[in-house]
């Protein structure tokens, strides 16, 4: 009996000990899971890093918005003033980018805005702004954003479906009324240094908007009457009155290859030089990419 007891007495305690094993291994857990901070799952720089809003915006400047007389005496005015931007990326150069240097963006920061929009430069000003919002990047880090590229590339769809630009309008002179559709679908890529202007911009200060901007300067391509005959953009120009020679019944509608075909050798080839050199941020340079023009004007 003694021997029975003795039994019972011992399948008692491995019983105890079964019970009492999993309720130590299960007052371990809690200390583990909370009792450190998770700073292993985030690098110092993450956790400090500040963060605000940059807006690109894009902007035809008068030229586009309220139109102008060419170097050879047309009144122009735009109904649209279509561009198809991509790849619009804003960066933190160090150093600053130069785009009369072969050197490339030596970016800090970098954040891409928009992968593609259209937008229409003549219709920007119609509101209070003087620009039209492209897209915008809400988790910027701070700091100055010095440096901005884009790609003008032929849209998909809308109302400048396979251009890069499309430039819809009026032009009149002495009488003449010429309604003009020009249409380009040649790609472009720019690069550009720090915005120039009357206000630095690209500076994102932590939980504020700030904003950049692509501009566009089309006396560059049709000159511009208030300027002498003898500045710079006149002397480039191709000016409108080669266009509309082109014209029957007051009407134009041309696209690029047919532009090649009815332009003079010499228009053309002239075309092809200016256009490269329409894209600015402000005043400031940049560099067209794809024919390694340096926009200095």
């Amino acid at each position: 009996m003694r021997s029975q007891s003795s039994m019972r007495k011992q399948l008692l305690i491995l019983a105890g000990l079964t019970f009492l094993v999993p309720g130590v291994m299960l007052g371990c857990s809690p200390r583990e899971t909370t009792g450190e901070p998770q700073a292993q799952t985030q690098t110092p720089t993450q956790a400090q890093q500040e963060t605000g809003t940059l807006q690109i915006r894009a902007n035809g400047e008068e030229f586009a918005r309220e139109g102008f007389v060419s170097k050879d005496g047309w009144k122009i005015s735009f109904n649209h003033v279509y561009t198809n931007l991509a790849d619009i990326t804003a960066y933190q150069s160090e150093p600053p980018f130069n785009p009369e240097t072969d050197k490339n963006v030596q970016a800090k920061e970098k954040v891409v805005v928009a992968q593609a929009k259209t937008v229409d430069l003549a219709q920007s000003g119609k509101g209070e702004a003087d620009s039209v919002l492209v897209g915008e990047a809400p988790n910027a880090p701070v700091g100055q954003y010095n440096a901005l590229s884009w790609r003008m590339v032929p849209a998909t769809a809308g109302p400048a479906q396979g251009q890069t630009l499309r430039m819809d309008g009026t032009a009149e002179k002495e009488g003449r009324t010429v309604n003009f559709v020009l249409n380009i679908d040649r790609e472009f890529e720019y690069v550009c240094g720090e915005f120039v202007g009357d206000e630095r911009k690209g500076i994102v200060q932590a939980g504020e908007t700030a904003d950049l901007e692509a501009t566009f300067h089309f006396d560059h391509l049709f000159g511009d009457a208030d300027k002498s005959p003898d500045d710079p953009v006149n002397q480039q120009a191709l000016g409108f009155e080669p266009l509309a020679a082109l014209a029957q019944n007051s009407k134009l509608e041309v696209d690029t290859a047919q532009m090649q075909s009815e332009l003079s050798a010499e228009n053309y080839q002239r075309l092809q030089e200016i256009l490269p050199t329409l894209g600015h941020v402000g005043e400031g340079h940049c560099r067209e990419t794809t024919t390694q023009t340096t926009v200095l004007q």
